[in-house]
C-alpha cells in the first residue's frame, strides 16, 4: 500500500567536492552530488568504494576533511540535530534492536523531532506510526518485543521508523539486505512510492545492480572513492563500466518485454541447465 503520511517539500541536500576518510585512509576523494526532490539517486560500486561513507556524510554523521555538505544551501554543521532531523532521515545498516521495547515503541522514535520537549505522542503521531508500520508490513507485530524479531523483520521495523520521521529527504543504506524476495520488491516499490506520492528526495546505497537499475532515476557508480560514471541506469550500467569497477565481465541486455536492464556476470562455471547437469537426486519411479 502506498504511503499516505505527508511530509514537507524536500530541501535539497548536496555535497561539493567532499573528501572523506578515516585518519590517513582516504575513502571518498572529491565527490560532488545533489539529491533533487522527486527522484531516486542510487549509489553503487564495489565494497570499499565509499558509498556508505558518502551517505553518512550527507546525514552529517561523517565530517568531511574538505569540501562541504549543504542542506538548502546552508552547511549542515550550522543546523542543530533536531532541526536537521526534521528534513533528513537515515536508514543505516547494522542497527541493534533496543532491549525491552515493542515494535510500536521503536517506530515511535521517528516522531521525536516533531514532538515538543517531554510531550507524549499526539493523535497525529500515533496515526503516523500506525501507517508507517502498515506500509512496511510490521503492523501485525506492533506489540511484539523488537528483540524477538528476525533480521529481516527488524530491518522493516527500522524502515518504518524512518517513514514515521516524515522528512523530505530519505537516505537508505542497503535497505533490501536481509529481506526475502517479497519484501525486497515491496521495499523497492515503497521507495518509488515515496518519490511519486510524497515528492521525496531519496538517496540509496545498493549492492544489487538489478535493484539499482529497477529503482533509480539517477545512478552514480563509485570506484576507489571517485565517481567513474553518472547518469541514467542504462548509460551507467554498461559492460565496460561494470568491468572497470568490479573487475568482472558481464553481459548487459535490455528486456524487451519489461524495458528493464538485465545484468549477467560471467562465471568460471557454465550455466547449470537440465540438459547439461541432470539432477543427481532424481529418483526413478516405477510406471
Amino acid at each position: 500500500m502506498p504511503p499516505t503520511t505527508s511530509a514537507g517539500p524536500a530541501t535539497i541536500v548536496e555535497a561539493t567536492s567532499v573528501v572523506l576518510g578515516f585518519g590517513r585512509d582516504l575513502v571518498v576523494d572529491g565527490v560532488s552530488l545533489s539529491l533533487p526532490p522527486g527522484a531516486v539517486t542510487a549509489l553503487v560500486g564495489p565494497n570499499g568504494s565509499g558509498k556508505s561513507t558518502l551517505l553518512r556524510a550527507l546525514a552529517r554523521l561523517h565530517v568531511p576533511q574538505s569540501g562541504s555538505v549543504l542542506l538548502g544551501g546552508q552547511p549542515v554543521s550550522m543546523l542543530n540535530p533536531r532541526e536537521f532531523a526534521r528534513h533528513v532521515t537515515l536508514f543505516a545498516q547494522s542497527r541493534v534492536a533496543p532491549a525491552g521495547l515493542s515494535v510500536r515503541e521503536v517506530v515511535s522514535f521517528g516522531r521525536h523531532p516533531h514532538r515538543h520537549r517531554f510531550a507524549g505522542l499526539s493523535t497525529t503521531d500515533r496515526d503516523v506510526v500506525t501507517r508507517a508500520m502498515s506500509d512496511t508490513g510490521v503492523l501485525a507485530m506492533a506489540d511484539r518485543g523488537a528483540g524477538e524479531l528476525s533480521g529481516g523483520e527488524l530491518q522493516r521495523v527500522w524502515l518504518a521508523t524512518c517513514l514515521a520521521q516524515q522528512t523530505g529527504t530519505i537516505l537508505l543504506d542497503e535497505p533490501t539486505n536481509h529481506l526475502d524476495l517479497r519484501y525486497q520488491m515491496e521495499t523497492l516499490d515503497l521507495i518509488r512510492d515515496l518519490v511519486a506520492i510524497r515528492g521525496a528526495a531519496v538517496g540509496v546505497v545498493l549492492h544489487d545492480l538489478d535493484h539499482a537499475a529497477r529503482v533509480a532515476d539517477h545512478l552514480l557508480l563509485l570506484h576507489h572513492g571517485r565517481i567513474i560514471a553518472e547518469g541514467q541506469p542504462h548509460t551507467v550500467l554498461t559492460a565496460g563500466h561494470i568491468e572497470t569497477a568490479y573487475g568482472v565481465r558481464a553481459e548487459v541486455t535490455l528486456d524487451e518485454r519489461t524495458g528493464r536492464l538485465r545484468i549477467d556476470p560471467e562465471s568460471r562455471h557454465p550455466p547449470r541447465t537440465p540438459a547439461s547437469h541432470p539432477d543427481p537426486f532424481r529418483k526413478e519411479h516405477p510406471a
